[in-house]
């Protein structure tokens, strides 16, 4: 017998009370629409047109929820319309706000349409960095010595959170505004992620796509805008992250195109339980800070292998490429303040938590290639500063325009990597510190003072051909 989802059942918000452009949230109406269509045995909910006020949703097995062209699920600014549920945040599990819409620990759910989702962010951003962007708990973490915590304690919700769930889809939305990250998958399976377009994401953290310690995800022609890592691979962080021991692997990213954006495709820095067997290919970016960034710490762990980048296409991007694995320091190495009294939260105690060996806590990346790749001139000045300590700032520091900035650990080169076909236009060709055996076919740098890669503790590293903007072979 089909299921009353496979008739196409459909459970009408407005049957339930929803009524759209009113100040009262419809969230006990919406999710008496979800229940009864999950009681049914499946079902479509679906809204008339208009803007829907509301706090966290929770979607159930069976059920699609559709966000029609002309709909607009609106999240309420209060925090108390988000209750905390055990999640993993930043590579820890804790507890946390639920997003605005949450499946959570279920199987064959949908959400889709072409309507909006607006996370209403404005309040969480000026509760984490203040309206000027220079104050609120940052400011106050940050002298007391505690940027580590900031991130945790100012909690923030996500827009879509999928976790512990399976067959899963995310389709045609525009999510915009998100107060945290945008979309999180979290120990999930067989996940797809189609055409999602992120907008108007101008707070911290408001990353676009982040998939985390999940198999057998699909992210494609996907359109993202903002203010952190645009699609993202975790897996985990430090002691914690090292005890759940849970990767990300069997990922295909590809036909996707990012425009603002901290990184093209990130891996990290949450690395501890490994990301492994990714592929991703027909990438864009479009003015985006960093191409692809991988980023890790000293106490993250985990190994990062097999993983395939082809037909990639960027356009003004000063950091084409840039590993880092001794990344944000002030953030990735917690330590109580000396002297500090008083009782510490749970989420405390987890992220200075040692990570015993320390040489277990070193990151390994290793079996990487990067195929038929173009990185197109950057009009961005050589000498441009590096990012402050706000690296998360909605208007960070310029970043000289290099080829390369990477470096790994002398315990643990980044090795194995392949680079075939890939055409670089930078200011400087940049560094490298601590690799080994990697081969480079047709890989061409042009740059503005003609000076070859800096190398550093490496072995068995060619140089790149090396040519000048006036077009004369510098090296190769």
């Amino acid at each position: 017998m089909e299921s009353p989802q496979k008739k196409g059942s459909e459970f009408r918000v407005a049957d339930f009370g929803a009524q759209p452009g009113g100040p009262t949230p419809c969230t006990v109406a919406i999710q008496r629409a979800i229940d009864a269509a999950a009681a049914a045995g499946g079902g479509i909910v679906t809204f008339a047109p208009g803007s829907y006020l509301t706090g966290a949703l929770f979607v159930k097995s069976h059920v699609e929820l559709r966000v029609d062209r002309g709909v607009e699920l609106t999240g309420v600014q209060d925090e108390a319309a988000y209750p905390d549920i055990w999640s993993r945040v930043a590579g820890i599990e804790m507890s946390w706000p639920s997003a605005l819409i949450n499946v959570y620990e279920q199987q064959d759910v949908k959400i889709t349409g072409e309507g909006v989702i607006n996370g209403q962010g404005d309040f969480w951003w000026h509760k984490y960095w203040g309206p000027d962007e220079r104050g609120g708990m940052l400011k106050d973490y940050d002298a007391k010595g505690l940027r580590w915590a900031v991130d945790y304690d100012c909690k923030r919700p996500r827009v879509i959170l999928v976790y512990k769930s399976s067959e899963v889809v995310l389709q045609n939305l525009t999510l915009k505004r998100a107060p945290f990250w945008t979309v999180h998958v979290c120990f999930s399976k067989n996940i797809t992620v189609d055409g999602i377009i992120i907008r108007e994401n101008l707070g911290p953290s408001s990353d676009g796509i982040d998939i985390d310690s999940s198999s057998e995800v699909l992210v494609k022609n996907c359109d993202v805008d903002c203010n952190d890592d645009a699609i993202c691979l975790k897996a985990g962080r430090d002691a914690d992250g090292l005890r759940v021991n849970r990767p990300t692997e069997n990922v295909v990213i590809r036909d996707c195109i990012v425009h603002a954006g901290h990184g093209l495709f990130t891996i990290g820095s949450e690395t501890a339980g490994g990301v492994r067997n990714v592929e991703v290919f027909n990438l864009k970016a479009r003015g985006t800070w960093i191409g692809f960034s991988f980023k890790s710490a000293r106490t993250r762990g985990g190994v990062v292998e097999n993983i395939s980048i082809h037909d990639i296409d960027m356009v003004d991007v000063p950091r084409p490429f840039r590993f880092t694995l001794n990344w944000l320091p002030a953030y990735s190495y917690p330590q109580m303040p000396p002297g500090w009294q008083g009782e510490l939260p749970v989420h405390w105690k987890v992220l200075t938590q040692p990570v015993i060996p320390p040489e277990r806590g070193i990151p390994e990346f290793r079996n990487i290639t990067f195929t038929n790749i173009s990185v197109k001139k950057m009009n961005r000045p050589a000498t441009a500063a590096e990012p402050s300590s706000s690296v998360l700032m909605h208007t960070p520091d310029p970043l000289a325009s290099l080829a390369f900035d990477i470096e790994a650990y002398a315990e643990k080169p980044m090795s194995g990597l392949h680079w075939e076909n890939v055409s670089i236009e930078a200011a400087s060709a940049g560094q490298i510190r601590h690799a080994r055996d990697w081969t480079l076919e047709n890989v061409v740098v042009t740059t503005d003072d003609g000076a070859p890669v800096k190398l550093e503790d490496c072995q068995n590293i060619p140089q790149p051909k090396l040519l000048t903007s006036a077009g004369k072979t510098a090296i190769g």
